[in-house]
């Protein structure tokens, strides 16, 4: 049986701490205004040697959260900027550590110059994420609050903002922290028993504590597992394909939906030989709308690899909105729907009947008859040319989206590591749950709890067995951050 102790260490080789650390810098901000952040135990001491003030003493002597007007000179005493120095204290900054950050002109020249400097005065370039890394081991956030600043950068809508902005509060780690540490003192009980293992009538841990702390655990993983499909949303935006047969006026209604001329529009079939990508925000959630390669039969080897794309974008879609002419009574859509339908298993499949416009009053009687759909599909009659119901349309889209979990606040998992973590800590709880009513001898339950905690920990940083996992989450920070 492994020691409690041994379940919560750190390992990372690629940001190991040196004793002191080595200051490092990067640019944080590039525009009119550009912003330098330094850090490290002689982040201080370093900016000290290449800037002067213009007042008062060095930056060393002065108090923490003070902002100081001067200049950054040259070793040869040419001024390159007259700059703003922000000055940090540790432990309370953004990493823990010392820092400062200069504020100067954004002129890539200048920007290049003053990096230059910090480096020849010991600093090293920064890692992509080094600063919030450093935070992350200098126990300044966790590493969900770590995740979330990235996801807070990344995010382009409302919801995205939002959510990120909840991760950071850290609302969703403290709570896996309090029952995950309440998991561990039973876990610490019941391997006790287990040493005294000769007198069976010992029992330390209270296992009426236990069930209920089991189904505080199950109740709370469980909306955060579920809250995955509407996070996952979020985050990655909804693959909306726009297919049909050729001339069914796809482009068009690519085109209507974006309100702009996005795709070229022409009656001659096969226009469309390559997949056209464009987002747009619903209701806070950022979909994206896909106008593909009409399906036909032809001769033409360029359009036919269009075709294939189709297929493909069809495959990663969630949302098919299967563009029909709804003039062309003759046409054989079965055809059409037995190449389509067999890849809309699981997808939201809504038929949208275009051309409208060119259809007498007893539109229905003049309709191309249909194969037998899905009990889900959804229908609309639109003109796309003249953006007729497009509205409705727009709001049929989205109707699935479920936003309560956005209007009122609460925490949603939108990582894809968060998630398999609290599905695979889920299946141990329901584990833990079953082995106490069966039973089930100590040490067994006790390997399942030792499991959904390692699980738990997992999330929020306390238990990262390779070096590869945080190496992965902080690679695809921007650098300066």
């Amino acid at each position: 049986m492994r020691s409690i102790s041994s379940q919560f260490s750190i390992v990372n080789s690629q940001f190991e701490r040196q004793q002191p650390p080595q200051a490092i810098c990067a640019v944080a901000s590039h525009g009119a205004i550009g912003i330098i952040r330094v850090s490290g135990s002689d982040a201080i001491s370093i900016a000290d040697r290449i800037f002067t003030p213009m007042q008062g003493g060095a930056l060393s002597e002065r108090m923490a959260y003070t902002i100081t007007y001067g200049k950054i000179c040259a070793s040869n005493g040419d001024i390159i900027d007259e700059v703003l120095v922000s000055l940090f204290r540790a432990p309370h900054s953004y990493t823990g550590e010392d820092s400062v950050e200069i504020s100067c002109h954004g002129s890539s020249y200048i920007l290049r110059k003053v990096m230059q400097l910090l480096i020849e005065n010991g600093c090293r370039q920064a890692g992509p994420g080094e600063f919030t890394m450093r935070a992350f081991t200098n126990g300044k956030m966790d590493l969900t609050q770590a995740e979330a600043v990235a996801d807070l950068i990344a995010s382009s809508t409302e919801a995205a903002h939002k959510t990120a902005i909840n991760q950071m509060r850290g609302g969703f780690s403290k709570e896996l922290a309090i029952l995950r540490d309440k998991l561990l003192h039973l876990t610490s009980l019941l391997e006790l028993e287990l040493d005294f293992s000769d007198h069976e009538e010992l029992e330390f841990a209270d296992r009426t504590e236990l069930k209920a702390i089991t189904t505080q655990i199950e109740n709370l993983v469980s909306k955060l597992v579920n809250s995955f499909a509407i996070g996952n949303v979020i985050k990655n935006g909804v693959p909306v394909i726009i297919i049909g047969d050729t001339n069914a006026g796809k482009s068009t209604l690519l085109n209507a939906l974006l309100n702009e001329d996005r795709a070229i529009v022409s009656d001659i079939h096969g226009t469309t030989r390559d997949a056209i990508e464009e987002t747009m925000y619903l209701n806070g959630i950022t979909y994206r709308f896909i106008d593909t390669a009409g399906i036909r039969s032809t001769t033409d080897k360029i359009e036919n690899l269009g075709i294939e794309r189709t297929f493909q974008k069809l495959d990663q879609a969630k949302i098919v909105l299967w563009v029909i002419d709804a003039t062309d009574k003759s046409k054989d859509i079965a055809a059409t729907a037995n190449l389509i339908l067999p890849h809309c298993t699981d997808k939201k499949l809504i038929l949208v009947y275009n051309k409208m416009d060119l259809l007498h009053a007893d539109v229905q009687s003049s309709m191309p008859s249909l194969p037998a759909l899905p009990a889900s599909t959804q229908a609309i009659y639109i003109s796309a040319k003249n953006s007729e119901h497009i509205d409705e349309l727009k709001a049929l889209i989205s109707s699935d989206i479920d936003y309560s979990a956005l209007a009122s606040n609460e925490v949603i998992v939108t990582n894809i590591r968060h998630y398999e973590a609290l599905s695979k800590a889920l299946d141990a709880i329901h584990r833990i749950q079953q082995g106490l009513s069966d039973m089930t001898p100590t040490d067994l339950i006790s390997l399942d709890l030792h499991e959904c905690i390692d699980y738990l920990s997992e999330i929020i940083g306390g238990n990262i067995k390779s070096t590869d996992v945080l190496e992965n989450i902080f690679k695809h920070f921007c650098i300066g951050k």
